[in-house]
């Protein structure tokens, strides 16, 4: 595998830039700068991944017959990174990177002819119903029931920490029909309209102050059992085969590179980056370097297999865990500025003056948000447990 950029890439990074320059405006950068969690601002999300559809950008990682670019994993790379580094608005991941991945794995073909363009063109906005009140990283003990009646499922129980449910017009569930044998089995994922009879949504308020999650509540919703991906009994190996992609297919080395230019800039700024304090920059950046090597490693070896595999929590544990370190360390950096609470500055579009500088305004948000990383897509140490089996043989 060859990381280093040749001619053809850097007329690509060129052409990716010009794109860039082009088509995002002030509006739409500011919406990427403000962004506090894993989506920017839903309209603004929407509105450049229309751009991108527009370009035929939106999925650079999916197979070119599904609507993908056909890119390398180098030009991939270079592609996420530019878009980091310029602050375009984050695309949700739960229609392109997760769920879109499961269709194309285990979706029938009307399936997949239905839902991908659909998901391409950001015509439907997606969550994912994994985790429940009980069953977070015990995932298999989840209680949400499916029960068939006729031709449907009559669905009935909870998910929580259900990113934007308040904005989409679909979810991906796990749910149960049986609770008899290994707690893996009876569960089955299926497709659900969030419009459908019986679904509730009830906001959840994060500790950085922002709306992003929500719990949402499922009395009686009936679904046809054509929305089922995969057979009854098939479930848990669809869920395993998405949080593959949830934990590795994040372009993980790209979102270190921009939370580094960020740190930089906040540090330059306040002419710290000299001394021991240039040391521990050095320092962060090496570890940022390492991520991207394996990341790009993993890729190669997927654009082979088709799979990302264990290496996914690798990648999720190694760079959550050092994206919340280059957050606790711009916390640091900024000092007094970090006290004022300003959720309302903060939001897309505001024209409420900050205290202190712009870049500052999402530095804590960011970090107290981050420090879920170490728990969303699976706990560290779930991931931990899954190198030691999978990759060591322990």
């Amino acid at each position: 595998m060859h990381l280093e950029a040749g001619a053809a890439d850097q007329s690509f990074r060129e052409e990716v830039r010009d794109f860039l320059n082009e088509h995002l405006s002030p509006e739409l950068r500011q919406a990427g700068q403000r962004t506090m969690g894993i989506c920017s601002p839903h309209a603004a999300s929407q509105a450049w991944q229309k751009i991108l559809y527009a370009k035929g950008w939106a999925a650079p990682s999916w197979p070119k017959e599904h609507g993908g670019t056909g890119w390398t994993p180098m030009q991939r790379h270079i592609f996420a990174t530019e878009c980091y580094l310029a602050d375009a608005p984050m695309l949700a991941p739960m229609g392109l990177e997760m769920v879109a991945p499961a269709i194309m794995g285990h979706g029938s073909e009307a399936q997949k002819a239905y839902y991908l363009p659909r998901v391409l063109s950001a015509e439907d906005s997606w969550c994912q119903g994994y985790s429940e009140p009980g069953s977070g990283s015990d995932l298999a003990s989840l209680q949400c029931r499916a029960d068939r009646d006729g031709d449907d499922y009559i669905i009935n129980g909870s998910k929580i920490w259900t990113t934007d449910a308040h904005y989409a017009t679909r979810i991906f569930c796990l749910v149960r029909t049986s609770s008899e044998g290994k707690p893996q089995a009876g569960i089955f994922f299926i497709l659900i309209d969030m419009d459908s009879p019986g679904i509730k949504v009830e906001p959840i308020i994060t500790m950085a102050g922002n709306h992003e999650v929500n719990q949402v509540f499922f009395d009686d919703v009936r679904v046809p059992q054509e929305n089922r991906v995969g057979a009854e009994n098939e479930g848990w190996t669809v869920a395993k085969y998405l949080l593959e992609f949830e934990r590795g297919g994040r372009a993980w080395g790209a979102r270190l590179q921009g939370a580094m230019a960020h740190l930089r800039h906040l540090a330059e700024a306040r002419d710290m980056v000299n001394g021991t304090f240039a040391q521990r920059l050095a320092g962060l950046a090496a570890a940022v370097q390492a991520v991207e090597y394996t990341e790009q490693r993993v890729i190669a070896e997927m654009s082979q297999t088709g799979r990302i595999g264990p290496a996914s929590s690798m990648l999720k544990t190694c760079a959550g865990t050092l994206v919340q370190e280059i957050r606790e360390v711009a916390v640091e950096v900024i000092g007094n500025y970090a006290a004022p609470y300003q959720p309302a500055a903060r939001e897309w579009g505001s024209n409420i003056e900050p205290i202190g500088s712009p870049d500052e305004l999402t530095v804590v948000a960011h970090y107290l948000d981050f420090r879920a990383r170490s728990i969303a897509g699976g706990s560290n140490e779930v991931q931990r447990n899954i190198m030691a089996k999978l990759v060591l043989g322990m």
